[in-house]
């Protein structure tokens, strides 16, 4: 079996939660941005998993590379990076790029292309223009800063529909990866195959394994788990036992020191995981890519019209999102504003309304009993949704009226 192991890194601009409306005047779009966003925060939060995670998690991958080279079985892995992210990288701490750098001059690491914000434009209806605009940004940076034209696609949350995968599809890309739930699989499926894109002419899909992910994503250091303690010995034999031709282990790099931190051993799982992989003749790591040029699609799949898959809270849907009338408004209210941003032919103007888009500010605001909720408020720097809906409603409110001030002073 062919292992696919998918690392996500993104970072948020966290809006300023004590922002204060002030009068426009003669003032730029370019003096806003960090009026609505808290520099502070961001770069305090970055700089501290930089330190935690980043850093010591791009260290070890590249040592396990490099070790795997020794005994003949490649360590294979990927990674999926919001050009906010690579953004964060460049103002606060540049090593990473450079630790990115090495990584890719391995020959062992694939890019996935993604959103360029890390964000919800995929589904506005329509045509996906603005869609398609962020994935061309996110291909610049990509070329600009590692040198690379990444051929499969991941996007934000791993949200998923027919209407999406065609989209993905017109601009060129290999492949696609989804969550491996229904309605995307009827129950008695695998997500361990190649499929192919409904309605899709070429595309082929790559299905994660939740389960198998999550054991270490989420469950690592829970001691109230049943597979706890999780160790590199132990878990390799559950990869070895899972039948199928590939399985994709797709998880947010932050697992390693941020979400598990250090005590809990998750370091240590990470160094032992490729070599305790080696040891069966069965199991073999590869790129995205190259499980997609191995495998015949086994058949094709979507989702059912009207219907999203993601691989958020137990729904799987984007209700983590959209789920409350509060997320509801933000969504529609800066889908609104499309047509005016465009027009105004600001890029400063364009860039807040996009860093305004990214997933996180809307799932900070979900209202979710259980643990969903428990995982939104992990995550939110408010820890409460009200709190979150006030400060981006204020931000988000004054902007639109910023744009209506220099349309009527155009007027």
């Amino acid at each position: 079996m062919d292992l696919c192991l998918c690392f996500e890194a993104h970072q948020p601009y966290r809006v300023r939660g004590a922002f204060r409306p002030m009068p426009f005047g003669r003032m730029g779009a370019s003096r806003l941005f960090w009026s609505y966003f808290d520099e502070a925060l961001t770069k305090s939060i970055f700089l501290r998993i930089s330190k935690e995670c980043y850093e010591p998690t791009f260290e070890r991958l590249l040592i396990s590379i490099e070790e795997s080279k020794a005994i003949g079985k490649p360590f294979k892995i990927s990674f999926s990076l919001s050009g906010l992210f690579l953004e964060e990288c460049l103002h606060w701490n540049e090593k990473l790029i450079e630790r990115l750098r090495d990584l890719a001059r391995t020959g062992f690491v694939e890019f996935i292309e993604e959103t360029y914000y890390h964000s919800l434009a995929s589904l506005y209806p329509g045509d996906l223009l603005e869609f398609k605009e962020q994935i061309e940004d996110h291909r610049r940076i990509m070329a600009k800063l590692l040198g690379v034209a990444p051929r499969v696609f991941a996007n934000t949350e791993l949200l998923y529909s027919n209407t999406i995968a065609k989209a993905v599809e017109s601009l060129g890309y290999e492949g696609i990866f989804a969550e491996g739930v229904t309605p995307i699989l009827n129950e008695w499926e695998s997500p361990n195959y190649v499929y192919s894109a409904e309605g899709c002419d070429r595309l082929k899909v790559l299905l994660r394994n939740y389960r198998l992910t999550d054991d270490i994503a989420f469950r690592f250091s829970s001691r109230s788990w049943e597979g706890y303690p999780l160790t590199a010995d132990k878990y390799s034999e559950w990869l070895n036992a899972t039948p199928g031709d590939c399985l994709v282990l797709f998880m947010d790099i932050e697992t390693f020191g941020e979400h598990h931190k250090r005590d809990t051993g998750i370091f240590e799982f990470l160094e032992w995981l490729p070599r305790k992989v080696s040891e069966y003749e069965r199991l073999s790591f590869k790129t995205p890519s190259e499980i997609l040029q191995s495998y015949r699609p086994k058949r094709p799949i979507g989702v059912p019209e009207g219907r999203i898959v993601s691989w958020a809270d137990l729904e799987r849907d984007e209700s983590a999102w959209l789920g409350n009338s509060m997320q509801r408004l933000c969504f529609e209210t800066l889908k609104g504003l499309e047509g005016s941003v465009k027009a105004s032919k600001d890029d400063a103007v364009l860039r807040i309304w996009r860093c305004l888009q990214t997933s996180d500010h809307l799932y900070y605001m979900a209202t979710k009993p259980g643990e969903s909720g428990q995982v939104h408020s992990y995550f939110s720097p408010y820890q409460d949704p009200y709190k979150a809906f006030t400060a981006f409603l204020r931000v988000l409110t004054h902007f639109e009226a910023f744009i209506a001030s220099r349309q009527k002073s155009k007027a």
